[in-house]
C-alpha cells in the first residue's frame, strides 16, 4: 500500500488552524484580550517564518494558560459549527486536487498536523482524508484541558507516529509521498520517496534545492470564493484580522510548547 501524508498549516491551508478559529473562541469567551496582545507579534512571525523550536521556547512561557481548563466539548463545537465557513477559504486547491489524484491512484491519504484533533479532525473529515494523525491533549476529569500533552505530534515525534502507522497498516514508505512547509518536518520528508516541499520556509527550501526535491507553490486568488476548486492560482495569503493573527499566536505556541 501506498499514502500520501499532507502537513496541515500552511501546506493544505494557506494558514494557521488555529488563526482559522481564533475568532469563534474568542466570541465564546474562551480567549481573552490579553492573550491577543501577546500574540500579536509572535503569529506575524509565524506566518513569514514558521514556528521552530527555539521561536517557540521564548514565547510558551506567557502563553501556557491560553487554552487550560478550556471545555474540550465546547472547543469540538465551535470547531464543528465554524468548519466549511472558517476552513474553506483558506485550503489550497492545489492540496485538494494532489489529495484527488493520490486517491484515483489508490494511495491512502494522510493529514498530520502538530495542531490539536479537535481542530484536525473535523478538517479531515471535511477533505474526506482516510486517517489523521494530531496532537492530543490530556484531560482531566470533567473533560477540561489540564495543560499537559498526551502526544505531540510535532518534528521528529510526527515521524515516528508516520512510522507506527506505515508498519500497522502495511504502507510503503518508499513509494509514498509527503507535502509540508517546514524544516521541523525534515524528518517525515526523509521517510518517503517522493518528499515535496510546499511553500517552504526557508531552511526547507535549501534542503530542498541541495537534495533535488520537488518544491511546489500553493496559493490562494483573493476572488476564489472557496478552495475545493482545482486549479486556482492565487496570488495572496488569506489571514484574517490582526485580532485572529493574534489570538491564533498564543493558541499556536501553547500546542508548539507543551510537549512534557
Amino acid at each position: 500500500m501506498e499514502a500520501a501524508f499532507f502537513d496541515l498549516d500552511k501546506t493544505v491551508l494557506a494558514s494557521s488552524s488555529m488563526m482559522a478559529f481564533a475568532p469563534a473562541f474568542f466570541r465564546a469567551g474562551l480567549l481573552r484580550r490579553r492573550n491577543l496582545v501577546q500574540g500579536a507579534a509572535t503569529q506575524l512571525v509565524y506566518l513569514r517564518w514558521g514556528a521552530g523550536p527555539r521561536r517557540v521556547a521564548r514565547i510558551q512561557k506567557s502563553v501556557l494558560s491560553a487554552t487550560h481548563g478550556w471545555d474540550q466539548a465546547e472547543v469540538r463545537r465551535l470547531v464543528g459549527d465554524g468548519i466549511d465557513r472558517v476552513v474553506d477559504p483558506i485550503t489550497h486547491a492545489e492540496a485538494v486536487a494532489l489529495m484527488a489524484e493520490h486517491r484515483a491512484a489508490g494511495r491512502r491519504i494522510v493529514l498530520v498536523s502538530a495542531a490539536p484533533e479537535e481542530l484536525v479532525e473535523p478538517i479531515g473529515a471535511r477533505l474526506g482524508v482516510d486517517t489523521v494523525i494530531a496532537s492530543r491533549a490530556v484531560l482531566d476529569d470533567r473533560g477540561r484541558y489540564s495543560g499537559r500533552m498526551e502526544r505531540y505530534a510535532y518534528g521528529p515525534a510526527k515521524a515516528e507516529l508516520i512510522g507506527e502507522l506505515a508498519r500497522r497498516e502495511g504502507i510503503d514508505l518508499s513509494q509514498s509521498w509527503a507535502y509540508s512547509d517546514s524544516i521541523t518536518d525534515l524528518p517525515l520528508l526523509e521517510m518517503v520517496g517522493h518528499p515535496v516541499a510546499v511553500n517552504p520556509d526557508r531552511a526547507l527550501r535549501r534542503v530542498a534545492l541541495l537534495r533535488g526535491w520537488e518544491v511546489a507553490r500553493f496559493e490562494l486568488r483573493p476572488d476564489a470564493p472557496g478552495p475545493i476548486r482545482p486549479g486556482r492560482r492565487p496570488a495572496t495569503w488569506a489571514a484574517g484580522g490582526i485580532a485572529a493573527a493574534a489570538a491564533a499566536a498564543a493558541l499556536t505556541a501553547w500546542w508548539a510548547g507543551r510537549r512534557r
